[in-house]
C-alpha cells in the first residue's frame, strides 16, 4: 500500500506518495535524489546512512519513511548553504578527515547533531558520538581532529 508523506527535507515542505514499507533511505536517494546518504550495512550497523530528525542522529536504513512523518529530516546535502560548504564540511576537508568518502556523510551528520547539542565537546564525547559511525579507512585520528576544528571555528565565529 500506499500513502502521503508530509515532512520537510533539507528546508523544504515535501508531499510524497510513498509505499507503506519505504525505508527512509529508499526515499531519500530514490524519491528526492539526495544521494549523500550512504547505503552501507543494510543493518544499522555501520552509520553511513546517519541523517538528522528533528536535530537527532537516525539511521535511515532503519528507519521507514512514514516513521518521520511530520518531522525535520537533514541530510548531507542540506547542510552546504548557497553553495558554500558548512564549517564542518570545510574542517573535514582541511583536515584530511575524509579518506575513501564513504563514511564521510554519516560521520558528519553525527558529528553536527553533537555540536548542536554540544559546542564545546571533549575528545571523549566526539569519540562517544562518533562511535556508531564506521571509518574502514582514516584511523579516525583525522575525523575527531576535523569535528575538533569545527568546534573552534564554530566558537570564533560567535
Amino acid at each position: 500500500m500506499r500513502s502521503v508523506l508530509s515532512l520537510t527535507v533539507n528546508g523544504r515542505g515535501r508531499e510524497d506518495l510513498v509505499a507503506d514499507n519505504m525505508l527512509l533511505l529508499d526515499y531519500l536517494r530514490d524519491v528526492l535524489g539526495l544521494t549523500g546518504t550512504k547505503q552501507g550495512c543494510d543493518g544499522g550497523e555501520c552509520g553511513a546512512c546517519t541523517v538528522l530528525v528533528d536535530d537527532q542522529p537516525r539511521l535511515a536504513c532503519s528507519t521507514l519513511a512514514h516513521q518521520v512523518a511530520g518531522k525535520r529530516v537533514e541530510t548531507i546535502e542540506g547542510l552546504a548553504k548557497r553553495g558554500r560548504l558548512s564549517v564542518l564540511q570545510q574542517a573535514f576537508h582541511e583536515k584530511l578527515g575524509t579518506q575513501c568518502g564513504f563514511c564521510t556523510p554519516g560521520m558528519i551528520m553525527a558529528a553536527e547533531a553533537l555540536l548542536r547539542r554540544n559546542p564545546d565537546p571533549s575528545r571523549d564525547e566526539i569519540k562517544a558520538a562518533l562511535a556508531g559511525n564506521l571509518c574502514r579507512c582514516t584511523g579516525y585520528v583525522k575525523i575527531i581532529e576535523s569535528v575538533e576544528t569545527a568546534a573552534r571555528a564554530r566558537e570564533a565565529a560567535e
